[in-house]
């Protein structure tokens, strides 16, 4: 017979104590499997249901990654969670790029000198994947999907309400064990190339707090103030680039909004649509 797995010990109650405080009205959910996380969150705020929740899934049946992209996992194998708010930013640009931001440095609040031979260091690349850079070369450790719904709560009169709120679910997807690569786009990284015996759990009381934090300073001051420590995780700064529009040229790193700066041959352009994917031309020496 086949040895039966032992329960992920998840620390819901730990997870809720740290953020209850930040967020009246939080709740958190762990579900053995779901279709996806993102996709439950944004049914129950067309059905009206808005108010904050981290819903965590231990497997998913049909996990969405950027650009319809697949993302599904086994128990365990990765951390598969989404967190769903109302948000009222004045502006909204640069807000998957926050919260890998926030994510990144949870897991990982010193970078690691570039070929030292310790763990791989944990970067961003535009719009909305962690990275991870060491001595196997560059993997892909996760990815965060940012959807919105309008918010079905009454409004203030126009002329003196801020700005809407709406309902934002930010789904987070990180591989924790080792992953085949087969049928992806470039090898799979995992927690365990960044901290031994980092597991699924753990990861996600590191993340939860910092991440609702960093969503409501978002909300009060834009992109802007994550603007360098963005920088200092950006996997494509300066290196040559090829867009999917067919232009290419050479990252110069992210805008106050979050706009990626590419320098291609007819000048300097700001590339604000998240349809547009961008790949490194060439590995980054180590």
């Amino acid at each position: 017979m086949p040895q039966q797995k032992s329960p992920i010990r998840w620390p819901a109650e730990a997870v809720w104590e740290a953020v209850a405080p930040l967020l009246p009205g939080f709740t958190v959910e762990v579900l053995p499997s779901i279709d996806s996380t993102n996709t439950e969150l944004m049914r129950r705020a067309r059905a009206g249901q808005c108010e904050p929740t981290l819903l965590v899934a231990e497997q998913q049946t049909a996990g969405r990654g950027r650009l319809g992209r697949v993302w599904q996992s086994d128990a365990g194998a990765s951390l598969m969670m989404s967190l769903g708010l109302p948000l009222a930013p004045a502006d909204w640009s640069g807000l998957s790029l926050a919260v890998g931001v926030s994510v990144a440095e949870s897991l990982q609040p010193v970078l690691p000198a570039l070929g030292s031979g310790h763990a791989a260091r944990i970067g961003l690349k535009w719009p909305n994947d962690l990275w991870l850079d060491g001595a196997t070369g560059e993997r892909k450790l996760g990815g965060i999907l940012v959807e919105t719904a309008s918010f079905v709560a009454p409004q203030a009169p126009a002329a003196t309400r801020a700005p809407a709120a709406r309902y934002v679910v930010v789904g987070i997807g990180i591989n924790v064990l080792p992953r085949s690569p087969e049928g992806l786009s470039m090898p799979p990284g995992s927690l365990q190339d960044v901290e031994p015996g980092l597991d699924a759990p753990t990861a996600l009381l590191r993340i939860a707090a910092p991440l609702v934090a960093m969503l409501q300073s978002f909300e009060g001051y834009g992109f802007a103030p994550m603007q360098a420590r963005f920088a200092a995780r950006d996997v494509l700064q300066g290196r040559a680039v090829t867009l999917s529009d067919g232009q290419a040229g050479t990252a110069h790193g992210v805008a106050e909004d979050g706009a990626l700066l590419v320098h291609t041959a007819q000048g300097m352009q700001a590339i604000t649509t998240a349809e547009i994917s961008v790949r490194p031309t060439a590995a980054r020496a180590l």
